[in-house]
């Protein structure tokens, strides 16, 4: 018996303890609740026959009925289930944890729209595909997602209220052919004016309504298997003009055999855009888009002609010094920093200019890893972004602790199993290797949101809410968190049940960044949540 179930076992055994021996009368509610909890714990944490059991007499039970137990009719009603938690044998969830993450084995899906009740049911299904699917409401909302995640493609449904489809192709058009993501439009329309308009407009399939689901998952497949072929081959990201990250290992490895052959240390950069996300809420991003494409420039005209600009990804940029030592790289980095803090941009009929930070690291020898190499210089761009951006600062020879971004993650969750499950996953996982983590749980919404825990910083928080929980349930605490100013800040993964689609409709329209529904699996969970965390990073 593993250690989620014995703490499962534990835990029942003492409300029962409570109920059965010292209370006379007991309401209605808590068993109710109790029950609720065990079926959601059990199930997901492979305890299959207890969590069945409590699914079939909480099914006999009306949650707004007032009434009180009696000890003895309790005990009797509950009896099936005392006569089997001491007798089933579970499958090992430790197993689950630690296992090789699969995060980048999966393809993202991008569907957008306004229809919860459509998104919900395509989630479902393509989720069978084993594909990570993000369904998003709000279409301007959606636009902010494609840049944050960079889907494998993007699904648009046409007819919305707010946006047409047609609109949100024409704003991802040129994004999507740089970095050749496939769409695919759906539609109840079949006109021939609306598919020739969609193909005019560059989608790459147009689907009409009702949808085959068989058809519409082999279409989107081979829509996937076109853009895989294409990421083969191209080593060059089209907006800048510089190489991509899957290039990387290529030159990395060259100056490895260098320094090995020959003890000619090489500098790694990291730098990062100061305050980019703003300037793309701010600007919009195509605006944004200039300044990457003009960064790019600017770091061409200041740089050798066999010094290696890589886009890493975002506005993250990793560039490779042979035979530079740490100080020279520094004096370099700086020059050009000042050079591009000088240029000036336009967005909204107003002028503005940028800057950006960069982490400076020299290999030797006796440290060749590439991952922990990149870990290094990211210290050390973030030492300089905490001491005020717009700066270059060098890593500590020989350090011992890499300093690394923080990201804050909140489990509000009534159930102190799952609340356990969940932080043991999170803090051992492959997907939060890289960052150091603030973990804080909290037993109900009311708790979590008069801690106020996440209005202490201006950094990112990954806030993982059950849906149903007394005093503040998640959907109240969700659409506090999307009504302050900064709710920017906040990743919000809902954990839902299967009956709750109106909730789960409601978290859509509030700006959930993505659900999933109990019992769930560990490892789909850590998949999800991986999609998340990099998305923050």
């Amino acid at each position: 018996m593993n250690k989620y179930s014995q703490t499962l076992v534990r835990n029942i055994k003492k409300q029962l303890e409570i109920w059965l021996n010292e209370q006379e009368l007991i309401q209605h509610r808590e068993v109710y609740l109790f029950l609720h909890s065990i079926a959601k714990t059990a199930s997901t944490i492979g305890f299959t026959e207890v969590g069945n059991m409590a699914s079939s007499l909480v099914g006999q039970l009306d949650v707004n009925e007032e009434r009180e137990w009696k000890k003895r009719d309790l005990q009797t009603f509950l009896l099936p289930l005392i006569s089997i938690i001491y007798h089933e044998k579970l499958s090992n969830v430790d197993e689950i944890i630690g296992r090789k993450n699969e995060l980048d084995d999966k393809k993202l899906i991008l569907l957008i729209d306004e229809d919860t009740a459509l998104l919900m049911l395509l989630k479902e299904e393509l989720e069978k595909n084993h594909w990570v699917v993000i369904a998003v409401a709000d279409p301007e909302r959606a636009i902010n997602y494609y840049y944050d995640l960079k889907p494998d493609c993007v699904v648009i449904d046409i007819p919305m209220k707010d946006k047409n489809g047609l609109d949100v192709l024409v704003q991802l058009k040129e994004k999507m052919k740089q970095q050749f993501i496939p769409s695919i439009m759906i539609s109840s329309d079949q006109s021939k004016e609306v598919r020739m308009k969609s193909y005019k407009l560059g989608a790459d399939d147009f689907i009409h309504k009702p949808l085959d689901i068989e058809e519409f998952i082999v279409r989107i497949n081979r829509q996937l298997e076109r853009k895989q072929a294409i990421d083969h081959v191209i080593l060059i990201d089209e907006l800048t003009r510089v190489y991509n990250r899957k290039y990387l290992s290529q030159p990395y490895d060259r100056l490895i055999s260098i320094l090995e052959r020959r003890h000619d240390s090489f500098c790694m950069v990291l730098i990062d855009l100061d305050h980019f996300k703003k300037v793309n809420d701010t600007y919009g991003h195509i605006t944004g888009d200039e300044v990457l494409a003009t960064f790019a420039d600017t770091l061409r005209s200041g740089l050798r002609v066999n010094d290696i600009i890589i886009r890493y990804g975002g506005e993250k940029f990793i560039i490779l010094l042979p035979e530079k030592k740490s100080k020279e790289a520094k004096l370099l980095i700086e020059k050009i920093l000042l050079e591009f803090s000088n240029i000036p941009f336009e967005g909204n009929d107003e002028e503005f200019f940028c800057t950006f930070s960069a982490g400076i690291h020299e290999v030797h020898p006796s440290e060749t890893d590439l991952k922990k190499n990149i870990e290094i210089t990211d210290g050390a761009l973030y030492e300089a972004k905490q001491a005020g951006r717009n700066q270059v600062k060098i890593a500590a020879v020989n350090s011992l602790e890499v300093k690394r971004k923080p990201i804050h993650v909140a489990i509000v969750d009534d159930d102190p199993i799952i609340r356990t499950m969940l932080e043991d996953l999170i803090s051992k996982s492959k997907v939060t290797e890289g960052v150091t983590l603030d973990i804080k749980v909290f037993k109900d919404g009311m708790e979590f949101i008069e801690a106020g825990w996440h209005l202490n910083t201006n950094e990112r928080y990954l806030i993982i809410l059950d849906g149903m929980m007394p005093r503040m349930d998640g959907l109240e605490v969700l659409q506090k968190l999307r009504g302050l100013q900064y709710q920017e800040r906040f990743t919000v993964l809902m954990l839902t049940t299967r009956k709750s689609d109106h909730d789960i409709s409601r978290a859509l329209q509030l700006g959930a960044d993505d659900y999933i529904t109990k019992p769930f699996k560990l490892l789909e969970l850590e998949t999800r949540l991986g999609h998340l965390i990099k998305r923050m990073k």
